[in-house]
C-alpha cells in the first residue's frame, strides 16, 4: 500500500475530513489533497507530525523509495528558497545605485556622482533610471516577504520579474552610456542567472 492510500485510510479512520486533518498538521487543504491523490510526497517535518498524529512510525507510513523522494523535495525545496532570498535581495541592494557615485555626469564633466547628484543628462532620462531602480528595489522587497510565506508560485514570478528588471537595467544604462551602473546591474544579473541554472541543475 502507498502512502496515498495509507494516509487515506488513516484519516477516514478517525472519521476526518481533508480539512480537519489539515488543521490539525498545521498545513492546507490542498496540501492533504495533493497527498492524498499521489500528487506529491510530505516534507520530512510533515512527516514526522502524521505519524504522531496517527500515532504509527514513519516506516509504516512510508517506504525506503517514497522518504527519498520526500527528502529530495525537501533538499529541493530549500536550496529554492534560499536562491530566491538571495535574488531578492541582490534587487534590493539595487538602491545603493541611488546614492553611490557611479553615474557619470555627462560627456563634459570626468566626476562621477549619485543617481540623486546627475545633471548632465535630460530630466526624463534620469528619471527613467529612478523608476527602473526603484521598481527593481520594490520587487526585491516584495520577494523578501513573500519567501516568508511559502508560496513557490509567488517567488517564481518574483524571480521573472527581478531577471526581467535586471536585464532592463543593464540595457539602459549601457545604452546612455553609464558604464560603472551597467556593470553593476550586469554583475548582479550573472549572479543570479548562475544560482538559477544551479538550481535547474539539481
Amino acid at each position: 500500500m502507498e502512502f496515498s492510500e495509507k494516509l487515506q485510510e488513516l484519516r477516514k479512520n478517525r472519521s476526518m475530513t481533508q480539512e480537519e486533518l489539515a488543521e490539525a498538521l498545521f498545513v492546507s487543504r490542498t496540501a492533504v489533497s495533493k497527498w492524498e491523490s499521489g500528487r506529491g510526497y510530505p516534507s520530512i517535518d510533515s512527516l514526522k507530525e502524521i505519524s504522531r498524529f496517527f500515532s504509527v512510525t514513519i516506516d509504516d507510513l512510508i517506504c525506503s523509495d517514497e522518504i527519498i523522494t520526500a527528502a529530495e523535495n525537501d533538499k529541493m525545496e530549500f536550496v529554492s528558497k534560499y536562491v530566491s532570498l538571495i535574488c531578492n535581495a541582490l534587487d534590493s541592494l539595487l538602491a545603493i545605485l541611488l546614492f553611490i557615485p557611479a553615474f557619470g555626469n555627462g560627456t563634459d564633466s570626468s566626476e562621477t556622482v549619485s543617481l540623486f547628484g546627475l545633471t548632465g543628462i535630460s530630466p526624463w532620462v534620469k528619471n527613467v533610471f529612478i523608476a527602473i531602480i526603484s521598481i527593481t528595489v520594490l520587487n526585491g522587497i516584495c520577494g523578501l516577504i513573500i519567501s516568508n510565506f511559502n508560496k513557490p508560485v509567488w517567488n517564481r514570478h518574483r524571480l521573472i520579474t527581478g531577471i526581467s528588471l535586471s536585464i532592463l537595467a543593464v540595457i539602459a544604462f549601457i545604452a546612455a552610456r553609464q558604464p560603472y551602473a551597467g556593470i553593476i546591474c550586469f554583475s548582479f544579473l550573472i549572479i543570479k542567472g548562475f544560482l538559477i541554472a544551479k538550481v535547474k541543475q539539481q
